[in-house]
């Protein structure tokens, strides 16, 4: 709230509003029924103006109906967003500092927390938008914890980064219809439909179908920016309804490395891996994860294919990888993208043609 639109106590508007009217407080004790003593203790501002003699006050003074609740009701959430202000530790100021590229696009960009105020007040949004109380206690919720369990003690994970990331994705898919729950077995006959939307040329409109296809086989989709202290590819939800959150983010705005990502996640939600929250972190290996890149590359591009493929020892022939990829349904760029990451191509080799996705900020 706005220091300088302070909210006055119901009590001094009182006074203010008989001695407007000419009003002494003895006759406002008889117009309302109430004693001396309780007018001037609501006035002096030590007693509250209950539900009962706000409607009293309402017909004394000839106000609308509700106009006096209201007034006690917009003072009584200014003392306590007064009461959060003064509740702030310097400790929870440094976790907010540290959370500042975040918050930075929770402003801009989505628009869910609002600028033109101080920290505090920021602060309280942001408690808000998180659902928590105090920042301080973020590493204490179970699952966030369990997910720093998840990954090496070198990794650079950021517990409260990690978490607001996660509520991003939950905001940027929360308005997505999706009328069904999910069906695993329409999500594994859709996946000839999502690998077309590698042939559409504008990014956007190739999120959006994807996000079409999901959303009829149960699945909220979006991809979800990046962010320094979150090292993860993917976020997998399952709501309460019985629908899935989907999100991926790549560091890197290489198309090839986007589909990989994104037939991974998949893959973890066909091969049951699904749970309440599941966060796929860049650094996490486990049969678990194996068997979802498994699923990708194959998925991508047919094992056996590729084997014959290499067998030819054709590969640094971009006409004899184009004739392939045709072969196979997918854009060239998915099988040098491939090739680059088996290391039977130096990266440098046919690296401009890869596609970049602009939209994808680092």
């Amino acid at each position: 709230m706005d220091e300088t639109n302070i909210v006055i106590n119901p009590g001094v508007r009182l006074l203010s509003e008989i001695t407007k009217r000419g009003m002494k407080q003895s006759e406002l004790a008889i117009r309302t029924g109430a004693t001396a003593k309780h007018i001037s203790t609501v006035i002096n501002g030590t007693k509250e103006i209950s539900m009962s003699f706000a409607r009293k006050l309402d017909i004394a003074l000839g106000d609308k109906s509700g106009t006096w609740v209201a007034y006690q009701a917009e003072y009584d959430a200014y003392q306590a967003e007064l009461e959060e202000k003064n509740g702030i530790t310097e400790e929870e100021i440094a976790i907010f500092k540290r959370m500042k590229d975040i918050v930075d696009y929770f402003i801009d960009k989505i628009k869910v927390m609002h600028n033109g105020c101080g920290v505090p007040e920021k602060i309280i949004q942001l408690r808000k938008l998180l659902c928590v109380t105090n920042l301080t206690v973020i590493p204490q919720i179970t699952y966030n914890a369990a997910y720093r369990a998840q990954v090496k003690s070198s990794t650079a994970i950021d517990s409260y980064i990690l978490f607001a990331w996660q509520r991003l994705c939950e905001i940027q898919t929360e308005k997505t219809d999706i009328a069904l729950q999910f069906d695993s077995k329409k999500l594994s006959d859709s996946i000839l439909a999502i690998k077309e939307q590698m042939f559409e040329t504008d990014p956007n409109t190739m999120v959006n179908n994807i996000k079409a296809i999901f959303a009829e086989c149960g699945v909220a989709f979006d991809v979800v920016r990046h962010f320094r202290g979150a090292p993860v590819q993917g976020f997998i939800k399952e709501t309460e309804n019985g629908k899935v959150i989907l999100c991926v983010t790549i560091r890197g705005k290489n198309a090839d490395r986007f589909w990989f990502s994104l037939f991974h996640e998949v893959g973890h939600l066909l091969n049951g891996d699904l749970s309440t929250r599941f966060v796929d972190f860049d650094t996490v290996r486990s049969e678990m994860e194996d068997n979802a890149d498994s699923f990708a590359r194959d998925t991508l591009i047919n094992p056996e294919h590729y084997k014959n493929f290499l067998a030819y020892n054709n590969y640094h022939d971009l006409a004899y990888i184009k004739r392939f990829a045709q072969y196979e349904g997918v854009p060239h760029w998915i099988v040098i993208g491939r090739l680059h990451s088996d290391e039977w191509l130096d990266w440098s080799t046919f690296a401009h043609e890869l596609p970049k996705f602009e939209w994808v900020k680092d």
